[in-house]
């Protein structure tokens, strides 16, 4: 069905983003298409939906895939027929319906005289009954927008399938349903994604790399597996050329020593013997030759130990790497920290939410907030930081510190560079040189203090506001994530995950991630 061979790309401004790219993907395959952000995984989806040229390689397709991009508001000027790649059908229909003869039009709708009824069938089954083929994309939501392509696979029916980042903008219902498709469509899937739920309905997982793919026969729990195993292996390897690379050096140290002890011992012995002033000086050359020999020698042997050891420590995921170090010795676990009592938020003569909501939040909790898109997440969440006011109600808030962070990390200020973000939030008055010192424990070196905060990618963003929280002289007794995941990576979710487990204190979560919330330990919930 597709045949990817040797394939690379490089960018307009000559930078290679991969190379040696080889894949095969047969009838039926679902793949899951992993790789740290910057790797390229949008771009090879493009390359086989035939939106980007390859730099080398060669593409065989059985034949035109359907592809779903990242929805960005890129189809705002479009109808939604338009986006569905429908609307020349669909005119050519209505043409013909009153009373048109021209054989343009029949040319056009090629014998699809079901087209608009698959096309109002689709859009009910993704929810989207209200929504006509004449209305323009840019009077739909993010997950309207999704819905409408994901329509598009049960109108055209494609033997593959490209989608990329499918559930960043479905509510858990219509997860789903991405899920159900998932599982019982017969088209091949090409999916990228960091929804691990999704991943582990497929049979196989790829990681893109800049120099290749890995392919992992079976799902992500299984790639999570063998991924356990080679890291395992490389810190054992890494260990090993550490003991090496200290024996190289010990062994430098005996030799030389021995070797000036000879040195000093023939020196003696020939001034006992009045050796000649010309021949001791010969004999001291000789001897300082032979020195700088050894040195040679152990130092090339240990320039190579020296750079095994770097490699190895480059190929060690960034997770490992990565220290968090929060302080708790302010949090107390049974503090009641939020209560709200008959709360609801009235808009005109309207409630927001159908029964009034009481809710406790104790020092040490883990909550997650869920409901459909509109339920009112946002709202109380304003409710809990003090934002807004409840229309109905009375509410109890202890809650001395806390940081709200939402999907696009809005506390880093666009305005500064890295090293001025942390000093920003260095309430602990820690000196220059700790705060660089913290800042390399978030993988951010002195290459990138200087770095605009506004050209960070979305796990640099997190990362730091991460390091910033660390930096505070105090750790807050409560943080809110608002869809956290929906701009990362699977390699800074895992990061992000790491750093949640670590805090002790309270915790709301927002997120249609179900695989994430597990992950972090939720054990509370509310649904709106």
């Amino acid at each position: 069905m597709l045949i990817l061979q040797n394939i690379s790309y490089v960018h307009p401004n000559k930078d290679l983003l991969f190379q040696h790219i080889n894949l095969t993907v047969q009838d039926n395959d679902k793949i899951g298409l992993i790789g740290n952000n910057g790797s390229g995984k949008s771009t090879l989806l493009k390359i086989i939906a035939g939106e980007l040229s390859p730099a080398s390689g060669s593409l065989q397709c059985g034949e035109k895939p359907y592809y779903i991009p990242q929805i960005f508001g890129q189809f705002n000027h479009l109808t939604v027929a338009e986006a569905l790649n429908v609307h020349g059908k669909i005119k050519a229909l209505n043409a013909i319906i009153n009373g048109s003869i021209d054989e343009q039009d029949f040319h056009n709708l090629n014998d699809d005289w079901t087209i608009e009824e698959r096309c109002t069938e689709a859009l009910a089954y993704w929810q989207l009954e209200k929504v006509s083929l004449s209305q323009k994309m840019e009077t739909l939501s993010g997950g309207q927008k999704t819905k409408v392509f994901l329509a598009g696979i049960k109108i055209h029916q494609p033997a593959l399938i490209l989608l990329d980042e499918p559930s960043n903008h479905l509510d858990n219902a219509a997860r789903t349903q991405l899920y159900e498709l998932a599982k019982n469509t017969k088209a091949a899937f090409i999916v990228v994604s960091h929804d691990r739920t999704l991943l582990n309905l497929f049979n196989s997982i790829s990681e893109l790399t800049g120099n290749g793919i890995n392919s992992y026969g079976g799902n992500y729990e299984f790639y999570l597996e063998q991924k356990a195993l080679e890291n395992n292996a490389r810190m054992q390897s890494l260990e090993e050329t550490e003991k090496a690379v200290r024996k190289a050096k010990e062994k430098e140290r005996e030799t030389i020593e021995r070797q000036q002890k000879l040195d000093s011992r023939g020196k003696k012995k020939s001034e006992k013997a009045g050796v000649a002033k010309i021949m001791m000086n010969t004999l001291r050359n000789n001897a300082e030759q032979s020195t700088s020999k050894l040195k040679s020698v152990h130092n090339e042997k240990i320039g190579g130990l020296n750079q095994d050891l770097k490699d190895k420590r480059d190929a060690i995921p960034d997770i490992d790497k990565i220290k968090f170090g929060f302080n708790h010795s302010n949090l107390h676990k049974g503090k009641m920290l939020f209560s709200a009592t008959n709360i609801n938020i009235i808009y005109g003569n309207k409630k927001l939410w159908k029964d009034n909501l009481n809710i406790e939040i104790f020092s040490g909790e883990r909550l997650a907030i869920k409901g459909s898109n509109g339920s009112g997440k946002t709202s109380l969440i304003n409710i809990i930081t003090g934002k807004i006011k409840t229309g109905t109600g009375n509410t109890f808030n202890a809650v001395n510190k806390w940081y709200y962070i939402d999907q696009d990390y809005s506390l880093i200020d666009n305005s500064l560079n890295v090293y001025e973000q942390a000093q920003k939030y260095n309430t602990s008055n820690l000196q220059e040189h700790e705060v660089k010192i913290r800042l390399n424990r978030f993988l951010f070196d002195k290459t990138v203090w200087d770095k605009s905060c506004k050209s960070l990618s979305g796990g640099e963003r997190m990362r730091l506001m991460l390091c910033c929280i660390t930096l505070s002289n105090t750790a807050p007794e409560l943080l809110i994530f608002d869809e956290p995941t929906n701009n990362l990576d699977i390699q800074n979710i895992e990061i992000l995950t790491k750093a949640i487990n670590e805090y002790e204190g309270s915790l709301i979560v927002v997120s249609h991630d179900e695989y994430f919330l597990k992950e972090i330990n939720v054990n509370k919930e509310i649904q709106l």
